[in-house]
């Protein structure tokens, strides 16, 4: 018989949370999108209310803020960008090689701005994390100091979207980062640059 290997808590707690917050996605979706008659809405309404009444049984205090598993590594589920628990979250899955960052991501009607594209203030967020993501470093994040947009042409809903960014120097605690957005035919929509701090 083979050996159980033992499952962290983390591990547990994605099991246990991720496929809700995916179902909430498509939740915040649909409730966009549908064109249901009011006795279904109606009754919709009246789940959703029963839902939120079992998940409030037990709530912790504040927001999640930075909490550790039981092996000491970060959980970031409350974050806007990447929270696992945060149905706001795209979500961002960000790789990592070298001094680059990278992240590719299809995002629906939650994130539109003009109609049929995706909102400016969604592609700051995409890009400031994924800036950032370069200049972190084991035990000591980053954070924004900077961070300047230049927004060159629409950017689409709906279709798979690549955000990346690179180092381009560093001077000290500083990193200072380039990094764009670009459509699925590899069109660059949104070109940005940061300064990205790790605290001394």
């Amino acid at each position: 018989m083979p050996e159980q290997v033992p499952v962290s808590r983390a591990e547990q707690d994605r099991a246990r949370y991720e496929p809700l917050t995916s179902s909430v996605r498509r939740l915040i979706d649909a409730t966009i999108r549908s064109e249901a008659d009011e006795q279904a809405v109606r009754q919709a309404h009246a789940l959703i209310d029963q839902a939120v009444a079992l998940l409030s049984s037990r709530l912790m205090p504040g927001s999640f803020g930075l909490r550790h598993d039981t092996d000491g590594n970060p959980m970031v589920w409350g974050n806007v960008a990447i929270g696992l628990r945060n149905a706001i979250a795209p979500p961002l899955r960000v790789h990592h090689q070298g001094g680059r960052a990278w992240a590719e991501v299809t995002l629906g009607a939650p994130y539109e701005g003009p109609p049929g594209q995706v909102h400016g203030g969604v592609c700051a967020l995409l890009l400031d994390h994924v800036l950032g993501a370069t200049a972190h470093r084991p035990g000591a994040p980053a954070f924004t100091g900077t961070i300047t947009l230049r927004y060159l042409r629409a950017t689409p809903l709906g279709v798979p979207l690549r955000t990346e960014a690179w180092v381009d120097r560093e001077e000290g605690s500083k990193t200072f980062a380039l990094g764009q957005i670009s459509d699925h035919d590899g069109v660059v929509t949104v070109r940005g640059e940061g300064v990205f701090i790790r605290p001394g």
